[in-house]
């Protein structure tokens, strides 16, 4: 099991599109992937509703874990999704 601690950086936290991406992203993979808050039970990443219903905002931190061959390249990419700060709108 591989298993990897991020900061969202997302002003919207992990909800709206990140939220989309994000699950799309791990629905891809051909392994268990789960994402989980600190005090609550990890959730599969692959299920919108699941993800969404962390309620995990912006500064706050969340664990990834992926399980079998390839699991190190996903959580890199999921990562990314979390960690990447969307531009203001005007």
């Amino acid at each position: 099991m591989t298993e990897r601690r991020v900061k969202i950086k997302s002003r919207v936290g992990l909800h709206a599109r990140p939220a989309a991406l994000f699950v799309q992203t791990a629905a891809k993979a051909p392994m268990e992937v789960t994402v989980g808050r600190d005090g609550n039970d990890p959730v599969n990443a692959k299920s919108i509703l699941a993800v969404l219903g962390l309620d995990a905002h912006h500064g706050e931190e969340v664990t990834l874990t992926a399980v079998g061959d390839g699991a190190e390249e996903l959580l890199n990419t999921l990562e990314g999704i979390l960690t990447e700060e969307e531009p203001e709108h005007a």
